[in-house]
């Protein structure tokens, strides 16, 4: 999954910026009427942001792959109690989010060592183990990408930019296509 540098470096600040939103209600003045599932997910969104920036960045993630791993299953088992617990159809979705980010990490190829713990997904030579389970997460993310992306035409049209910006269909129709891309990168040949 060789990502050129260009479009390594375009895709850490695209990634980058998703994290905007999520921040912004996280810090907004009014937080304390904010629902705590809703704070769940923004704290979710923020965390696989910065572990999408880690992937793709050229640089590597501050963190090593295994601490990804240990946050990311964390992430995905939260969710999944929420999701049983019969919290609101978005915890499906970010155990889905975290797991597929999981994978992704758990199933690159190891090329021994000289990347040293760090996380560097661009660079990594062939492709993820398990195929099938990325191509299934890649139709999961893509439908989900264009469903997102037409409720969010429909919620800031005619909405000021000031308030279109931070909606949540936005972030996730941005997050579902980079999704697809990093999962697809993994699988097809250099």
């Amino acid at each position: 999954m060789h990502i050129p540098d260009a479009l390594a470096w375009s895709l850490t600040v695209l990634f980058a910026l998703l994290a905007v939103p999520s921040v912004y209600r996280l810090v907004r003045l009014d937080a304390t009427r904010y629902d705590p599932d809703i704070r769940q997910m923004d704290v979710a969104e923020v965390l696989m942001v910065v572990a999408m920036v880690a992937m793709v960045s050229p640089l590597g993630g501050p963190i090593p792959a295994a601490g990804w791993q240990a946050i990311l299953a964390l992430m995905a088992g939260w969710f999944l109690v929420a999701a049983l617990r019969g919290r609101r159809c978005c915890a499906v979705h970010h155990m889905i989010c975290a797991a597929a980010m999981l994978y992704m990490i758990t199933a690159m190829p190891r090329h021994g060592m000289d990347h040293g713990p760090w996380l560097t997904m661009s660079e990594m030579p062939g492709s993820l183990a398990w195929p099938a389970l990325a191509v299934a997460a890649v139709g999961y993310f893509a439908f989900d990408a264009t469903r997102s992306g037409f409720t969010a035409a429909r919620m800031v049209r005619g909405a000021p930019v000031r308030e279109a910006w931070a909606t949540r269909p936005i972030y996730r129709a941005a997050m579902g296509v980079g999704m697809a891309y990093m999962l697809l990168a993994g699988i097809t040949p250099a």
